[in-house]
């Protein structure tokens, strides 16, 4: 049998028919469904806690393993607000930008929050089911890399192991080619009057962009200025505070890593925390952070 439509199973109702159906229920909730319960038709629940399949029979695997995927559902969520804040950045919608990107600072925080559901977790812990893991590693995780490339840290090299997978494969180098949000914020600022030369807008995009002195200078007259009318100035507070609660996940990564493997080599066959330390000097939104030195 068909199953029936989301539109179907959850249907829009008005204030006057909610009012209406808790006097019928005498303030009781509905208990009785001809289809799908509406809030699994449109959360999709029992799909999402079907989704945990276990590698050992450790039960602190389960912990690991939800951890991930919840982790995996922030990244896809902030990528949904940076992409609607470049939209409005692109038109010139600088007040409209702002709320996605506080949003996307809030989820960075949710996401990092998730990192205290594996602070009980030791090496031996993590050793009981890791071997069984094989080169399985948050290193391949396809939506962290958008993350990356959409705030602007971009390594063309990282999309390797997707090559077999098309249609992530292909996903990946739309964002990787495209301008990064950073890139779209450089391009405002330049159509709001800024000297910014034509070869910094323009420049390869695949090339992972470093302070500039030209966009620092930018920042320091927006900054100068603390007229309430100033946007940009809130823009960029918007935008260090998505820089910082980046920085922050990747600060409780390395402190995870050394807290459950020390220094061991990486399950995805990399220096493990090594590499991880040397990622962090790769710097979101770099002249939000060196101007502040002029400021």
């Amino acid at each position: 049998m068909e199953q029936p439509t989301l539109a179907a199973v959850v249907r829009p109702a008005t204030p006057q028919q909610r009012t209406a159906r808790a006097a019928r229920n005498g303030g009781e909730p509905t208990l009785e469904f001809t289809d799908r319960v509406p809030y699994d038709a449109y959360v999709h629940a029992s799909t999402l806690h079907s989704l945990q399949q276990p590698l050992s029979s450790d039960p602190g695997e389960m912990s690991f393993l939800m951890v991930s995927q919840i982790m995996e559902l922030y990244f896809g969520l902030t990528c949904h607000e940076l992409r609607q804040a470049q939209q409005d950045l692109r038109a010139d919608r600088v007040w409209e930008a702002l709320a996605p990107l506080r949003r996307a600072a809030l989820h960075l925080e949710g996401l990092n929050a998730a990192w205290r559901g594996l602070r009980w977790m030791t090496p031996a812990d993590f050793n009981r089911f890791r071997n069984l893991l094989g080169e399985g590693s948050g290193f391949q995780s396809a939506m962290y890399r958008h993350l990356e490339f959409l705030l602007g840290l971009r390594d063309p090299a990282l999309i390797r192991p997707f090559r077999r997978q098309q249609e992530v494969y292909d996903g990946l180098c739309a964002t990787l080619a495209a301008p990064s949000l950073w890139d779209d914020v450089v391009a405002l600022l330049a159509r709001q009057g800024h000297d910014l030369p034509a070869d910094l807008l323009d420049r390869d995009v695949t090339v992972e962009h470093r302070s500039h002195p030209l966009v620092e200078a930018a920042w320091l007259e927006i900054y100068g200025d603390e007229g309430p009318d100033n946007h940009l100035r809130l823009l960029g507070e918007a935008l260090t505070e998505v820089a910082e609660q980046f920085g922050d996940w990747r600060w409780n990564h390395i402190k995870a890593v050394q807290r459950t493997m020390g220094a061991k080599v990486g399950s995805g066959g990399s220096a493990g925390l090594a590499w991880l330390q040397r990622s962090m000097a790769r710097v979101v939104f770099p002249e939000l952070w060196s101007a502040r030195t002029a400021m």
